[in-house]
């Protein structure tokens, strides 16, 4: 279970005390924050405009979010237009088609948008694109894994600016790939930032922030859709700090000294070596890189009867650490089964427990349902990944 607490901090309502109390104080001789003052008198009662901006899966959780509380009696916003990246093509050849984003797609099902309220620029600086978004007036944009870079003319069009749902602790793990980064690191705890967007990418002032414990064995998916869940709720927490134009106000700058950059992942980081990775590099591996680009490892096979072998590559889905240490497995590089797990050896004398595969051209299974296609066959690293082992033991 994932557990989450409130970081007082950047999570306190209300009028600003301290420090963000200067801030407030200074609110006149600041251009944007008088035209902000200026123009919410402006609004009358009409609702507050917000663009959402997003792409794959967790974001369409996130504009579900937003879209069911612009629809409870009372809300003082309504998502006046989504945005996102054009449709992949699915398929082959010819029949390659664009398929939209989930994004697109629960935008155009809500009914909650005409069709010219949903736009999908390849970039975002295109001019049609950036004069559709002038004559809208927005008083909001939020974004949440959106994928483009937005340029200076898109932040300055949104009157209250750009808040990013962002699932780190900001300023660590900015970038691509937070949520793998972390689960890659180990780390024991992580969580989501609300931060309005800078040129800088994910270095704005932080609004609000939560805390979240995280469980030793869950996966990048599963955290991303937790974490983005929390996050939306965070920022319609603090939505009406926002509509008072408070929210530059209470944000805090992030610490520069504090930046830890979450690279984007590639397919080339996909293969394990259990001859150079603990257990627990390799769990975390696994547990980080699952979805996209997934893992793999390399097994040698060998027909007991014939003593014929070969090395194949299987999709390494799910994993555990052993409850209590353990060394070894087989010996000698050798794979066992015991229970529900396979126990593979790693460097340093510790064993993975994997608990889902996928081997070539079969669906994802159980491993003890691969053990079964596996009578009268044994299961070891390949030699060099076992070479590598001993010389390291040495």
């Amino acid at each position: 279970m994932i557990l989450g607490k409130r970081w007082r901090p950047f999570t306190a309502s209300g009028a600003p005390t301290g420090r963000h109390a200067r801030h407030a104080t200074t609110t006149s001789r600041c251009p944007r924050r008088l035209a902000v003052a200026v123009q919410a008198s402006a609004t009358g009662d009409r609702k507050q405009r917000v663009v959402f901006l997003g792409t794959p899966d967790v974001a369409a959780g996130v504009l579900q979010q937003l879209l069911t509380a612009s629809q409870q009696p009372g809300a003082r916003f309504e998502v006046s237009m989504v945005v996102s990246q054009p449709g992949k093509p699915r398929g082959r050849g010819n029949r390659a088609v664009a398929q939209p984003s989930p994004v697109e797609a629960l935008a155009r099902d809500s009914g909650l948008l005409a069709p010219g309220a949903i736009l999908c620029p390849a970039r975002a600086k295109e001019a049609s694109f950036l004069a559709a978004l002038a004559e809208l007036q927005p008083d909001l944009a939020v974004t949440a894994a959106y994928g483009n870079m937005l340029p200076q003319a898109f932040l300055d069009s949104p009157r209250l600016g750009t808040l990013n749902v962002h699932p780190s602790l900001l300023p660590q793990y900015r970038g691509a790939a937070p949520v793998q980064r972390a689960l890659e690191d180990g780390v024991k705890e992580t969580g989501v930032s609300v931060a309005y967007t800078v040129l800088a990418c994910d270095a704005g002032p932080v609004l609000a922030q939560q805390r979240v414990a995280v469980d030793p064995d869950i996966q990048a998916p599963e955290l991303l859709t937790q974490l983005f869940g929390l996050g939306t709720q965070l920022l319609l927490d603090r939505l009406p700090d926002v509509w008072a134009g408070r929210g530059q106000q209470l944000a805090v700058p992030q610490d520069e000294r504090q930046v830890l950059h979450a690279a984007k992942l590639g397919r080339e980081e996909s293969m394990l070596d259990f001859a150079r990775d603990s257990a627990e590099v390799a769990h975390n591996r696994v547990r980080g890189f699952a979805g996209w680009p997934g893992t793999s490892a390399r097994f040698e096979v060998t027909d007991e009867a014939s003593g014929a072998s070969e090395v194949i590559e299987v999709k390494i889905l799910r994993t555990r650490l052993p409850s209590q240490p353990r060394g070894g497995g087989g010996g000698g590089g050798a794979v066992v089964f015991e229970g529900d797990a396979m126990l593979v050896p790693c460097a340093g004398g510790g064993v993975l427990e994997v608990l889902q595969v996928q081997p070539p051209t079969k669906k994802a299974m159980a491993t003890k349902d691969w053990k079964n296609g596996l009578r009268g066959k044994r299961l070891a690293l390949p030699a060099a990944q076992q070479q590598q082992q001993a010389v390291a033991a040495a």
